[in-house]
């Protein structure tokens, strides 16, 4: 719809992953490099990693396509697979079937193995989505890395998936996969300073007269949305497009990157006011106890007092307590030697055998 609106030939941030579109930030040439260095020198097996968007199936269709002729390629986009629908996939993309049972299977892979290697081709297993493989499958996977000869692996594996997959690999059951694990890369998300790059590519791929159709301010606004992860500056940045050619705005600024980033649930609230503010301006503690719970406050009743003289425990008057804490007694001068008088403990025993 907004193509011939906006000078383009094609659409420039479609979901799908077209290699065309691939832009080579410092991570992706990274995991490239990577991924030709394993395939080129017979690594065996290969694992790379990437968060859900990163562009992991658009790396993976670039890399096949840049191979050439003599690399034979299988490329395994569903994870669900059994282990005879498996090596029903290998047969029909290397083309060693028919087969009658999984050791004949084995015994004519293993030969178009031999005779590719010894021409000095590569042949390559791609896994895609790998976290979602089950154990027995990929045990079936480790089981086929024994293809190899005293010095090289006949066959290379790369495998990729979400971060999943890293914890999968690390469990103790697949501890043996782990080991012949030759390479390790991890696809990151695009930085704040490469998103724009990132627009302008694709604008220039698909043919746009004009690689300033977003201000900066909607780049800015655009890696907060998205994080810098690619599969979700594609949506917004293409609904962008459908909003500004529905208001007739020739160049997207930050509010329809705003109204498309709120209307897809990815803009992220932002405190914006000095945190010194934010706490002197927040409410009061709430008290410990309610104030008509003080206000009404009564002093807890005073014991009752016995008149039992072998309980002892009547409470001494104010005058006494007075006197006992020295509040009437006259000091002594100084110099004056002070008498203490010792008054011995009454005995109970003896009044109750008087009065008895």
């Amino acid at each position: 719809m907004y193509l011939q609106f906006y000078g383009l030939k094609d659409i420039p941030f479609s979901l799908t992953p077209d290699p065309r579109f691939l832009y080579f930030t410092a991570s992706h040439r990274e995991v490239m490099a990577n991924l030709h260095y394993g395939i080129q020198h017979g690594k065996g097996l290969i694992v790379a990693t990437g968060e859900v968007g990163t562009g992991k199936t658009t790396m993976l269709r670039a890399m096949i396509s840049r191979l050439d002729r003599s690399v034979l390629t299988s490329y395994l986009f569903n994870p669900g697979l059994t282990v005879p629908e498996l090596y029903q996939h290998l047969a029909a993309d290397f083309g060693f079937a028919p087969f009658a049972s999984k050791a004949e299977a084995l015994q004519k892979f293993g030969r178009l193995l031999m005779m590719r290697h010894s021409r000095g081709l590569r042949t390559v297993l791609v896994v895609d989505e790998a976290q979602g493989l089950s154990r027995e499958l990929l045990e079936e996977i480790r089981l086929l890395l024994n293809f190899e000869t005293y010095t090289e692996k006949q066959l290379q594996i790369v495998l990729t998936g979400q971060p999943e997959l890293r914890a999968l690999l690390n469990s103790a059951e697949l501890r043996q996969l782990k080991q012949r694990i030759s390479l390790r890369c991890e696809i990151k998300p695009i930085k704040a300073d490469e998103i724009s790059g990132y627009i302008r590519t694709r604008l220039k791929v698909a043919g746009a007269t004009r690689l300033d159709l977003f201000t900066p301010d909607a780049v800015a606004l655009v890696y907060r949305a998205s994080e810098g992860i690619p599969r979700l500056i594609n949506n917004i940045c293409d609904n962008a497009l459908l909003n500004g050619f529905a208001a007739n705005v020739r160049t997207i600024n930050a509010d329809i990157i705003s109204e498309v980033a709120e209307s897809l649930d990815l803009l992220q609230p932002m405190i914006e006011d000095d945190p010194l503010d934010v706490m002197a301006g927040a409410l009061p503690p709430m008290p410990v106890m309610r104030d008509e719970v003080v206000m009404n406050w009564q002093p807890e009743p005073e014991m009752p007092e016995f008149d039992d003289p072998r309980l002892n425990v009547q409470k001494p008057s104010r005058r006494r307590s007075q006197r006992r804490r020295g509040g009437n007694r006259q000091q002594p001068q100084p110099g004056e030697p002070v008498q203490l008088k010792v008054v011995p403990p009454p005995n109970e025993f003896e009044e109750e055998l008087k009065a008895g």
